[in-house]
């Protein structure tokens, strides 16, 4: 499965310089990840979250870290630690959670795999904060709070920036965007399943496009 013992890894809030929204991936089909990729990228969306959310997620992100260079590619859904291990060994250069442990930030820190700690309350952020985490992702954004709980969290950390993910859509996500603590937005609108059922990449790659213009 390793791809690359060591792939460049790269600090997470740099994602935030390749564009406005980290699309968030679910691949059913190998035979998808690949021409995907390809798509986003051409259309301008290079960081590229890949879920461990089905069973060829881990042979998806290896095939794509192989064949299409000039994508960065990160694993979601990391929930402990054999995933990160797994995700490095496939040659992701950073890690997404929905949620976050110690042990997990820990063991990303210790196989040089940036991460991106997920969390929902102030307890979370503090957590992630006492473990040197200050770029975290707030999921699930509008079921927890959206915009408002973003604004009510500023005033307690306002050294903390954010990438809100969940419930999210091209619509809204420019509302987020605004956010002075808001660094980039996740979404899930970029890969339609129907699209990537009939192959329509050149519809993939126009929703890039047109998402890589987004501004808050």
């Amino acid at each position: 499965m390793a791809v690359n013992a060591t792939p460049e890894s790269i600090d997470t809030l740099s994602l935030a310089e390749h564009g406005p929204v980290i699309p968030v991936i679910v691949i059913q089909r190998l035979e998808d990840a690949v021409p995907m990729a390809q798509a986003l990228v051409d259309g301008g969306v290079r960081v590229l979250e890949i879920t461990l959310r089905t069973p060829v997620a881990l042979q998806c992100m290896a095939a794509i870290a192989r064949a299409v260079p000039q994508a960065i590619v990160g694993a979601g859904t990391v929930r402990g630690v054999a995933d990160a291990q797994a995700a490095r060994d496939a040659g992701c250069r950073f890690a997404v959670s929905p949620g976050y442990l110690s042990a997990v930030g820990l063991a990303c820190r210790e196989i040089g795999l940036p991460l991106l700690p997920g969390v929902a309350t102030a307890s979370e952020v503090m957590q992630a904060n006492a473990d040197g985490y200050q770029f975290l992702k707030f999921f699930p954004a509008a079921a927890a709070g959206g915009i408002a709980m973003l604004k009510a969290l500023a005033g307690p950390f306002p050294d903390v920036v954010f990438c809100p993910t969940g419930g999210i859509s091209a619509q809204t996500a420019p509302q987020y965007l605004a956010l002075a603590n808001v660094k980039v937005c996740g979404g899930s609108w970029l890969t339609p399943q129907d699209a990537v059922d009939a192959k329509d990449w050149a519809r993939i790659t126009q929703l890039a496009r047109e998402t890589a213009q987004l501004v808050g």
